[in-house]
């Protein structure tokens, strides 16, 4: 479903999985300026909306999922995610409540899964899950935005800015009254600027909570059982993660930044050395030039000289050695 807004003069379509939203409308560099003095929206209307309704939907969610939300005030946002048996990061889902209403959003294409598994977890609870994708339509306004939110829509507030949960019927004309519309791109550079992770982006198929720096904003260490909680417990107490991620200042001077699943090398080992990781996003940054988080090996020096294809690279730690 591609958004109304790609049909805008200038816009330029994403790639990947944010190839329903417009990437940016024609100046990257002013669209991150808008958003860093918190003024614009971006438009985030391709992830999945998925919302919990009934009695029990956060006694029942707080079994499911690693955050504790059994007792989530209205309007207090969070984000958890679903582990495998094995602790490897399968879903995140970002939430808040309404007081009736569990609402959340999710990764692009990860819907129908997390649909799926959660309707296989009711049992005899009292709750009912809807995927609301095809009527709600997400915008997020960073933070300091003075713009106007229409009455009776769900809002997810958190230190980086608000996510409005809008009537997708509506999401033109919000739009049109609320912009400078920014694209993905912009949202995208604040969001490694600010070591944040992406399911399906920062993540693989082992993905453990720890390697990213989950553990606290989305890993709650003192509720009680859920699925992959004993890897949790364990690496937690026990030993460290196999790989940390690291936010990386990249050489400016190369005209292409290296894709996602570029790899990562000792500088000193040059470009025939044994990978030590991979780029997990890459982006331009008005203000810090080049920039990248990537997963790499804990035991790689935090002070070690990196390549990242052949590109120079500096790092600054994220998770703990």
């Amino acid at each position: 479903m591609k958004s109304p807004l790609l049909f805008l003069p200038g816009a330029v379509a994403a790639e990947g999985s944010d190839e329903e939203v417009a990437a940016h409308y024609g100046d990257l560099f002013r669209e991150q300026r808008a958003l860093a003095d918190g003024t614009g929206l971006v438009d985030l209307s391709h992830r999945g909306i998925v919302t919990i309704t009934g009695d029990d939907r956060l006694a029942w969610l707080h079994l499911l999922l690693t955050q504790h939300v059994s007792e989530l005030a209205p309007g207090e946002a969070t984000e958890a995610l679903v582990l495998s048996a094995n602790g490897h990061i399968e879903h995140a889902l970002y939430l808040v409540d309404d007081g009736t209403t569990t609402w959340t959003h999710v990764e692009p294409g990860t819907r129908e899964a997390l649909v799926a598994y959660l309707e296989s977890m009711k049992f005899f609870y009292r709750v009912e899950v809807a995927d609301r994708t095809d009527d709600i339509a997400l915008v997020h306004l960073p933070a300091g935005s003075i713009a106007e939110v229409p009455e009776g829509t769900a809002v997810r507030e958190t230190a980086y800015g608000r996510d409005l949960f809008l009537p997708r019927a509506d999401l033109e004309a919000y739009a049109a009254a609320h912009g400078p519309l920014a694209g993905i791109l912009a949202y995208e550079a604040l969001r490694v600027e600010n070591h944040r992770p992406r399911l399906g982006f920062e993540t693989d198929h082992r993905t453990i909570p720890h390697e990213l720096g989950w553990i606290g904003s989305a890993v709650h260490l003192q509720k009680g059982c859920y699925r992959g909680q004993e890897t949790v417990a364990r690496v937690q107490n026990l030993g460290k993660p196999p790989r940390r991620l690291v936010f990386l200042h990249l050489d400016g001077s190369e005209v292409l930044l290296p894709g996602h699943g570029t790899p990562i090398r000792l500088a000193a080992d040059g470009a025939e050395g044994r990978q030590l990781g991979f780029i997990t996003t890459s982006a331009r940054h008005h203000e810090l030039g080049p920039i990248a988080l990537a997963l790499i090996k804990r035991n790689v020096p935090v002070d070690a000289e990196l390549m990242a294809g052949d590109t120079a690279a500096a790092q600054e730690a994220v998770v703990e050695v």
